[in-house]
């Protein structure tokens, strides 16, 4: 087949378990393919990131207003930072979280968050 699905005709590729995967990763034996587009919300809402960023710039608003606004301005920033960090880091945390957890190694690979592959 010729054309723009010609590229697509790759074989679905083969589940690899959680155990085989978790000790299997540090000696190298796989291929860890991460989409950051889908990495970004997955990681940010397995980490519950937006309730606690929310929580500290809610804190330094608070102390904003109760006369501490240095210590309300970090918190406004760490809070902003924290959500900043996490999505600039979100394939690192995401394999860290699937090479620890098993319903994250889960659900990450069965929807296409993640893809594993055997090196040859």
């Amino acid at each position: 087949m010729t054309g723009p699905d010609a590229a697509n005709d790759d074989p679905p590729a083969e589940h690899i378990a959680f155990e085989e995967f978790r000790n299997g990763l540090p000696h190298g034996r796989f291929r860890v393919i991460v989409n950051p587009a889908l990495a970004q919300p997955f990681v940010a809402a397995r980490v519950n990131v937006v309730p606690v960023a929310i929580a500290v710039i809610g804190c330094g608003v608070a102390g904003a207003l109760a006369g501490y606004p240095v210590l309300g301005a970090l918190l406004v920033a760490a809070g902003i930072l924290l959500r900043r960090l996490v999505k600039r880091q979100a394939a690192k945390i995401l394999l860290h979280l699937a090479s620890t957890q098993a319903p994250t190694y889960d659900e990450a690979t069965t929807n296409g968050v993640m893809e594993v592959q055997r090196r040859s």
